[in-house]
This record gives structure tokens, sequence and C-alpha cells, in this order.
């Protein structure tokens, strides 16, 4: 069964930055499309970051510029490196298969003060 550990989350104030790490078991994320989603309280859970298999990166307008997804295949882990956060990225940060999804892990939160 494939589990999913997201980490590195925290609370740090607005134009700080943050490393999220997700270690994958049961998989191998290098021939996978994986990306990195945030749900805010009371919202929908969204797709802000992904990397195809040919390593191809794709960014929600929001994040984009400042937020870097990347992955080590030899650790099977999946990262993303968030920089100039802002009050509006504050959410629990999950990492996931494209399509089909595998079961969500217990993301991280990700607190950012103004």
């Amino acid at each position: 069964q494939v589990q999913l550990v997201e980490s590195g989350g925290g609370l740090v104030q607005s134009g700080g930055s943050l490393r999220l790490s997700c270690a994958v078991s049961g998989s191998i994320i290098s021939i996978l499309a994986m990306g990195w989603y945030r749900q805010a309280p009371g919202m929908q859970r969204e797709l802000v970051a992904r990397i195809d298999s040919g390593d191809s990166t794709y960014y929600d307008a929001s994040v984009k510029g400042r937020f870097t997804i990347s992955r080590d295949n030899a650790k099977n882990t999946l990262y993303l490196q968030m920089n100039s956060l802002k009050p509006e990225d504050t959410a629990v940060y999950y990492c996931n298969k494209i399509f089909p999804k595998y079961n969500w892990g217990q993301g991280t939160q990700v607190t950012v003060s103004s």
C-alpha cells in the first residue's frame, strides 16, 4: 500500500521560506506525475504545483515564481520550496499522484503570519 508522509510545515512570517517534503513508500515517483495540493479552511483542495515523469513542471498562477517543485528519485521524495510566502498561502499542504490519486496523507500545516 502506498503511503505519503508530508513534513516541513510550520509558522513563518510573511516573506519567509519553507521547504516541504513528501516521502513516498510503496510506489516509484520517478515515473509518475506528482503534485502538491493545499487546502485552506473552508476551501476546496487545490493543485498548486505538479511535476511530470519527464520533469516538466506546472504552477498555479498564485504561486508561480515563488514555489518550486522538485523530486529526489533516489530518496523517492517530492519537495516544494516555498519562498516569499504570503498570508494567503496558509493551508494544509498535501502531496499526491495526479491521477489516479492515492489515499491522502496527513498533510503538513503551513501558517504565514502578516
